[in-house]
């Protein structure tokens, strides 16, 4: 069981990495409430340019400079999958990105944002969406 804590948060949130309908994915263990820090997406902060040479599928764009490569096993976060009508959103403040829930989240519920409509056209439309309830 995963506990990720932000600094300035005092409870934890527990999550879980199971088998979803796109894969693996991220649950919460417990439940989180609207507004409520989750987790933080992390890896490596290579240039934009770095990115688009190493291409991927963890490569969290935060501006017209910089990239996050979440690549690594310890970012928790890069199983979130992507829904149409996601449970959370992301903040990026500086070069950091946060994952809040925007509604209320019961335990067993897996987590999701929209990873917007660049990264939807180019790796998951051609495939079809797998998120609940999507038709795409």
């Amino acid at each position: 069981m995963e506990k990720k804590k932000k600094e300035t948060e005092t409870e934890e949130v527990k999550l879980k990495v199971k088998k979803s309908s796109a894969g693996l994915g991220l649950f919460a263990d417990a439940p989180i409430g609207k507004g409520q820090f989750v987790i933080e997406y992390t890896g490596e902060l290579i240039a934009n340019a770095e990115a688009d040479r190493r291409g991927g599928k963890y490569l969290f764009n935060i501006n017209s400079k910089w990239t996050v490569d979440g690549k690594g096993r310890d970012n928790t976060a890069r199983y979130i999958n992507h829904s149409c009508k996601p449970n959370c959103e992301v903040e990026t403040k500086g070069n950091r990105i946060f994952i809040c829930a925007i509604k209320d989240i019961p335990a067993g519920e897996e987590l999701s944002y929209d990873y917007g409509e660049e990264y939807f056209d180019e790796l998951i439309k051609p495939a079809g969406c797998r998120c609940a309830g999507c038709r795409h």
